[in-house]
């Protein structure tokens, strides 16, 4: 076609091609072989099915509803329960002064 006699011309013209061969703006057009052909459409047909699948639902929509909120309410107690785990008990102001009371009584 015309690319290939542009090509050609220029390559006649250049005796070659300047820099590498199969990148730039005036590289080696690559050859298609049948393998590149048969991956190609290995892949599009693998793409194909994978759009099936992917397109028919898995739960209907009365299934679908709601149907997670059991297992995240256990969840959100569990957490609740380790925090509450975690947090310290009370101590009231006298554990921690307590050794200030020695005698309880005036010292005369």
């Amino acid at each position: 076609g015309e690319f290939a006699a542009m090509f050609l011309t220029l390559a006649l013209l250049r005796k070659g091609i300047p820099g590498k061969q199969w990148i730039g703006k005036y590289r080696r057009p690559r050859k298609i072989t049948w393998q590149m052909k048969s991956n190609m459409l290995k892949h599009l047909e693998r793409e194909a099915e994978n759009e099936y699948w992917i397109s028919r639902p898995y739960m209907t929509k009365q299934q679908e509803h709601s149907h997670a909120a059991e297992r995240r309410a256990q969840n959100w107690l569990k957490i609740k329960e380790t925090n509450f785990a975690k947090f310290p008990e009370h101590k009231h102001i006298t554990d921690h002064l307590s050794h200030l009371r020695v005698t309880k009584s005036w010292s005369s």
